[in-house]
């Protein structure tokens, strides 16, 4: 188990440092969350709708499109330099591979989503009225679920002709479940709702983040080994 998880922490702390030298992903979705927030405020109409009713909706298309532009590249660079395979070579079980690339894509993406509230907050004047513990539960948990499936399609998609232009097709589908029950949660906790209205958000959460890591981990075998 310590050999697993030093090989893990290694892989997920090598992808950080070479993204903290780059900054390729992370710019990309920080441009894209500044964008997109500046769209959708000029997008509605606050005489005829309120900003707060439609706001979580907007976040979440933003984390969702923002996070493939991240995730995406998770094995472009190793792959162009032919690194990867070495990455295969070593001694870090497959699963502990995935598990790493899907650690450092959620670290990105979790740094992205702050920007991605402060943002919305900037523009569209949100006020949060519940419980901040029960938002980032509910943002953390989504997020998981989304790295989870989207690094082993980044995955599979980086081995094709088609490479990141086949990757939104195969996750959209997919993360139905984070859209609907993260827009459904975070508007509630906007709005103050009570906690139990948002518990079954956040089991469904939790399911599908426990389900896409463990299919992933599974899968993920299979496919670098194509």
């Amino acid at each position: 188990m310590r050999t697993y998880l030093e090989g893990l922490f290694a892989i997920a702390w090598k992808d950080l440092l070479l993204e903290l030298r780059t900054r390729e992903r992370m710019s990309a979705m920080g441009a894209f969350a500044v964008l997109a927030g500046v769209l959708f405020s000029y997008a509605i109409d606050p005489t005829l709708v309120r900003p707060d009713d439609v706001a979580s909706g907007f976040i979440w298309l933003t984390i969702v499109f923002g996070g493939l532009l991240g995730v995406g590249r998770t094995f472009a660079l190793e792959e162009e330099e032919s690194a990867f395979q070495g990455v295969l070579l070593s001694p870090v079980p497959r699963d502990a591979i995935y598990m790493a690339k899907v650690l450092a894509n959620f670290v990105l993406l979790a740094l992205t989503v702050i920007l991605v509230f402060f943002v919305f907050a900037l523009f569209f004047g949100l006020q949060l009225r519940g419980n901040p513990l029960l938002l980032v539960g509910v943002v953390g948990l989504g997020t998981l679920g989304f790295v989870a499936v989207g690094t082993l399609f980044a995955a599979i998609s980086q081995r094709t002709t088609m490479g990141d232009t086949l990757l939104p097709i195969l996750v959209f589908p997919l993360l139905v479940p984070v859209v609907i029950f993260g827009v459904s949660a975070t508007g509630r906790v906007f709005a103050g709702r009570p906690p139990e209205e948002i518990f079954g958000s956040l089991r469904m959460l939790t399911a599908f983040a426990l389900i896409g890591l463990v299919g992933g981990a599974s899968l993920f075998r299979f496919v670098v080994e194509e």
